[in-house]
């Protein structure tokens, strides 16, 4: 009895205690969001400030009580964590919160464009982007704890789904950043493949150079320590600095070779920002490839070399496979990673997402500066969904 009376008790599971917290917060700041900030931003034209408008200012009663419908929703599912279908029912909550947000900030935009002229611009205020990102985290947190492959994919595919249909009716044109948009149409399009190859280029350098790196710290571990020091030490330069550092040197070697200028290689514009990315992704890489390789059993790789494998034949056949799910953890990490950096290279004349970023910035036009950041957000997003795809399809783990 006195041992029974001297323990504590243990600590109850969110099912037994009858609450599950994220959710519950989520919805909790998303209200408070929506109750203290503006849900729209309205400004008389592109260079002026605006003035922030309530949801039911800016939307009208009705939709606000849908709104707050889709929060209680959310909160009374998060105080039955117990139900079967709870995650998928969250997620699609999650993903039909996001989804009326951006339905609720188009139907705004193009009232108050009838209002007050063709010249107004209605920007996403601080209110919206709570209750947006508040269902993006909500949706990803779900499609992680859904059980089943079709509990993780039916709410972001829904959601998806919903979001080209707003896209193709028109609804979010309005908006001031889909308007940015619609006046740099191909300009967006030919920056965002320009991004796509600066960070293709970077990433094949970082591989060839950082995939061999690793395999020789693998095969001689003596030399792995100083090695990653000098790299660490790369790493640390800080991004802008390295993109600006290498200029000099690719001009100097421009003019001791010329015939490099008919390469199309110059200290401006994609030379230096081509090196700058694969500088940044030889750690990662690096560490990857030796982390990966070091986790295969030493007795495997005794046990091919015993059966006559020569040492190419292990590496294809025994190391890369084992290795498959840290190799393709390190490309994922490194591509999102290569992703957000090539923002940079249009200080140095690259082009890329970076172009809008930093022209809105020299405007003061926040949406300018919106669209190229939200669009290298997304492509840092569609990389990371698909590897981890990919590795859900390649690496196939054992049947319990």
């Amino acid at each position: 009895m006195r041992r029974l009376a001297g323990r504590a008790p243990a600590p109850l599971s969110p099912a037994a205690a009858g609450v599950e917290a994220l959710p519950l917060l989520l919805a909790a700041v998303a209200l408070a969001a929506l109750l203290a900030c503006g849900f729209v931003v309205v400004a008389p034209n592109r260079l002026l400030s605006g003035a922030p408008l309530p949801l039911w200012d800016a939307a009208g009663l009705g939709p606000t009580l849908a709104m707050l419908a889709l929060l209680a929703g959310i909160a009374a599912l998060a105080l039955r964590p117990a139900l079967p279908a709870q995650p998928a029912l969250l997620g699609l909550c999650a993903g039909a919160l996001m989804l009326a947000a951006l339905a609720l900030a188009g139907q705004a935009a193009g009232e108050q464009a009838v209002a007050a002229g063709p010249l107004t611009r209605v920007s996403l205020g601080a209110g919206f982007w709570v209750v947006f990102v508040a269902g993006l985290l909500l949706l990803a947190d779900r499609a992680e704890r859904a059980p089943g492959r079709a509990g993780k994919a039916v709410p972001p595919l829904a959601t998806l789904s919903g979001l080209a249909a707003l896209l193709a009716s028109g609804t979010l044109a309005p908006l001031s950043l889909a308007r940015e948009y619609a006046v740099r149409q191909q300009a967006y399009l030919d920056e965002v493949l320009r991004h796509l190859q600066l960070t293709g280029a970077g990433l094949a350098l970082a591989l060839l150079a950082g995939g061999a790196i690793g395999l020789m710290a693998y095969r001689r571990p003596g030399r792995a320590a100083p090695v990653f020091a000098v790299l660490n030490i790369v790493q640390t330069i800080p991004s802008l600095a390295l993109f600006a550092l290498l200029i000099g040197p690719i001009v100097l070697l421009t003019e001791l070779v010329p015939g490099l200028r008919q390469l199309g290689i110059s200290g401006i514009g994609a030379t230096p920002a081509i090196l700058a990315l694969g500088l940044y992704g030889l750690l990662p890489v690096a560490r990857g490839v030796h982390a990966g390789l070091s986790s295969v059993p030493p007795d495997v790789v005794e046990a091919a070399r015993g059966m006559g494998m020569t040492q190419v034949q292990i590496v294809r056949n025994i190391l890369i496979p084992l290795a498959l799910p840290t190799l393709l953890q390190t490309l994922r990490l490194t591509l999102v990673q290569l992703i957000g950096l090539a923002v940079l290279a249009a200080l140095i004349g690259a082009g890329g997402l970076g172009t809008f970023i930093f022209q809105g910035l020299g405007q003061t036009a926040a949406d300018l500066v919106l669209l190229g950041a939200l669009s290298a957000i997304a492509l840092a997003l569609i990389a990371d969904t698909a590897l981890r795809g990919l590795a859900l399809f390649l690496v196939r783990r054992p049947r319990p």
